[in-house]
């Protein structure tokens, strides 16, 4: 009997040092969980609550007062309760943010928290009922995440916690899974680095768009992805995530039928690169094939209650596929794997096929709508018919059944394209249609069945942007929009948002950031953009270059003098929060986004000055431009963050050997230029489209094209014709290089954002 007591006493004990938000708050700043009461409390409702203990009297609301009257709370740990550990850091970043004024984001994981924290006046409640909250594209494991190591990762997820987080995609180390797989069913070596694509493009090789560009893998690529995996996946499941890993969509080297003798479908091409093939799900060994695929996924990584599958991806309707099957196929293999698995699917494009999910179970499909702050079936489904003149809002029936007929689904936020910089948001967009999709909008009394099931099918909300580490303001107000009880206004955010970020209550600073939310952070319903609104310094040059990358369907939406003013704003406080680092970020991207917009007011007065035959205006306006972009660079380069040496170095790191070295930089300059080879960045269009306003590339990639634009321009003013200039041959030649770029910030962001407000 006493042997068991002992062993109970130790186990409670054990228990009471396992506690993962402790930890996440010692790796934001040391020894900081002594200032907090972290305590799990079993409920079946998400919430979170912030209180504070007081010496003698428990939680007394009336000694609270007392203590904060008298600037006491030594001592008096800040007691976060919820009902999980990522609700508990929810917690932990709600107060932080708007109690202390300490904001926790991409661009500051570590921060110093004060020796006496302020106190909770009143304790404080939150709840939603939108218990499931996803993360992560698939593209932003390569446009963001292609090179990170352990330390990298470890506060991604500590970002994720701290946002809600709770049922991440976990895609690193798949590449191993498949070469496991693919060596079982008889392919060599050599065969399997022809198929799996290169460290930078693993996300559209695992989307079935490419095969092999950016490879061979080296066999050490293997062994430490897997290794990483294993330690993301650790410390996920601690702070009691439930990861998502890739499933098996019937993707198949394109030459399986020669191989093997499988009966498959042939893909075709995606934007010039050869596509794998698709494996039909009545092909005798599709079962067989499914199954080695899930033996080696859950001997690597385990089994999970979620697995993502996006078959026929960005493909065009195939006449000889039998979808409804296929996706039964899909399923059953995924149940064989896991029976209690739910299968996540992107609604994006075409997909998921109508007839694909319409035979399958509810609770077994879970649909990401990823756009749903802008368009695609959100949208579809909640139009605003004013036509009938009566001022009343009849909502689209056109989907007998919710947005993805009977089946659940989440509403995503994507906001960012190609990992490209810029200041960019739709917030009076992501409110209206969140409000609508909880059913916090007002609406018409009688609510049409499908409205209904719009609000009863929506089980939780997610990130499902391109690329990461950017206007961490939208992020911040989707993560918080669930956890409000009652709706806000975007200016009232803002102004919470402002505090947080800062830890000041600053008007200068609030009138600028309520500007750019009118402005350049409110793109319109109706303008479908895809992300930033593009620098013209990292256009392809032309006599008429517009936008840069060739999907981004940019058109101008907000007065370029808006954040022009909002820099003029900031700079004119800046010295007050010298050494703020929020502040000093911010100060930087918002004065790159002003010098950007008068860059290409600039451009345009240029090429008017040719096409006008005004010699010596052009040489003016060109030099003034050409001036610009190394400003941009100069400005880029005081922030770690907006230098390609990060990039570069990430991707060196990681390499074991010379070669290794070699190819992952090659596969990280390659990436965010030409994107492809010369057919693929050409006739593909891919060129740019990863592109970044980031120091160092300005100054040697950007630059350069612009410069030899120019110059072609001077030398032929009278026969006012485009340059015939080798653009990708150009652009080539920069990926092949191996000079070194440092990631050290240098300069002052203050003094370089005076010069830049003195320039435009």
């Amino acid at each position: 009997m006493r042997k068991v007591l002992v062993e109970l006493l130790c186990t409670v004990a054990l228990g009471a040092f396992a506690n993962p938000a402790d930890d996440l708050l010692n790796r934001i700043d040391k020894g900081a969980a002594a200032k907090f009461k972290t305590v799990l409390v079993k409920s079946d409702k998400d919430f979170f609550e912030i209180d504070q203990a007081q010496k003698g009297n428990g939680t007394s609301a009336a000694s609270k007062s007392a203590a904060s009257k008298s600037g006491t709370g030594k001592n008096n740990p800040i007691i976060i309760r919820g009902n999980s550990w990522v609700n508990i850091a929810v917690g932990i970043n709600w107060y932080l943010k708007h109690h202390a004024g300490i904001h926790i984001s991409w661009n500051n994981m570590n921060v110093k928290l004060p020796a006496v924290l302020p106190a909770v006046k009143q304790k404080e409640r939150h709840e939603t009922d939108l218990k499931l909250r996803y993360n992560f594209n698939y593209c932003t494991f390569s446009y963001t995440m292609a090179f990170w190591d352990w330390n990298r990762w470890q506060k991604e997820i500590d970002w994720m916690a701290l946002h809600g987080i709770n049922m991440p995609l976990a895609a690193v180390g798949t590449e191993s899974v498949w070469r496991n797989m693919l060596l079982k069913l008889g392919y060599s070596e050599e065969e399997v680095g022809k198929f799996i694509a290169g460290p930078a493009f693993l996300a559209w090789w695992e989307m079935n768009n490419l095969e092999g560009w950016g490879g061979p893998l080296p066999l050490g690529w293997y062994k430490q992805q897997e290794a990483l995996q294993k330690k993301i996946l650790a410390r996920m499941k601690e702070m009691g995530m439930k990861p998502v890993l890739p499933g098996y969509c019937g993707m198949v080297p394109h030459d399986v039928k020669q191989k093997l003798g499988l009966n498959v479908t042939d893909a075709g091409r995606w934007n010039s690169y050869q596509r794998p093939a698709n494996l039909s799900p009545t092909d005798s060994r599709f079962a067989e094939i499914a199954d080695l695929y899930y033996k080696e996924l859950t001997r690597l990584y385990g089994k999970s209650d979620y697995y993502s599958m996006d078959p026929f991806h960005e493909s065009g309707n195939d006449a000889s596929m039998d979808y409804g099957k296929a996706g039964e196929a899909l399923m059953s293999a995924m149940k064989r794997a896991n029976p209690h698995a739910i299968w996540v699917v992107q609604g994006w494009n075409e997909n998921p096929r109508p007839q694909m999910i319409a035979n399958l179970k509810v609770g077994d499909l879970l649909v990401l709508d990823l756009f749903s702050e802008s368009r695609q079936n959100f949208e579809d489904f909640c139009t605003e018919d004013n036509t009938s003149g009566t001022g009343k809002k009849n909502f689209s029936t056109s989907k007998k059944e919710g947005i993805y007929g009977k089946h659940q689904w989440l509403f995503c936020l994507l906001e960012n394209f190609g990992g490209n910089v810029g200041l960019h948001g739709r917030m009076d967009q992501l409110l209206n249609n969140f409000y609508l999709a909880t059913g916090k909008k007002d609406t018409p009394k009688q609510e049409n069945s499908s409205l209904l099931t719009l609000h009863s099918s929506l089980k939780g909300w997610g990130f499902t942007m391109e690329g990461s580490e950017n206007n961490p303001v939208m992020f911040e107000l989707m993560s918080e929009l669930p956890w409000r009880a009652e709706k806000i206004t975007k200016e009232d955010w803002i102004r919470e948002y402002c505090y947080a970020r800062y830890g000041v209550h600053d008007a200068t600073i609030e009138k600028a950031w309520t500007l750019l939310a009118q402005s350049i952070y409110n793109c319109p319903k109706g303008n479908i953009q895809q992300g930033t609104h593009e620098s013209i310094f990292c256009a392809r040059p032309s006599l008429n270059s517009y936008q840069v990358s060739t999907w981004s369907l940019m058109s101008n939406y907000y007065d370029p003098e808006d954040t022009r003013q909002a820099a003029i704003l900031l700079t004119s406080v800046a010295e007050k929060y010298r050494g703020n680092n929020n502040f000093e970020y911010d100060l930087v991207d918002i004065c790159r986004q002003a010098l950007a917009d008068q860059g290409r007011k600039q451009y345009l007065k240029t090429m008017a000055d040719y096409k006008s035959f005004s010699r010596q205006e052009f040489k003016k306006d060109s030099d003034r431009f050409l001036k610009m972009i190394l400003l941009q660079d100069k400005l880029l380069g005081t922030r770690p963050e907006f230098r390609v040496g990060r990039w570069i170095e990430e991707a060196r790191s990681l390499g074991k050997t010379a070669e290794e070295k070699d190819l992952y930089e090659w596969n990280a300059r390659v990436q965010i230029t030409t994107w492809g080879n010369r057919i693929c960045a050409d006739n593909g269009g891919l060129h740019d489209y990863g592109h970044k306003e980031w120091q160092g590339l300005l100054k040697d990639f950007y630059y350069l094209r612009w410069s030899t634009f120019m110059k072609s321009l001077a030398s032929q003013l009278s026969l006012q014709d485009t340059p015939r200039i080798d653009w990708y041959g150009l652009e080539e030649s920069w990926t092949l290089q191996k000079n070194p770029y440092s990631s050290k910030a240098e300069g002052s962001p203050i003094d370089v954002a005076k010069e830049v407000i003195d320039c435009i």
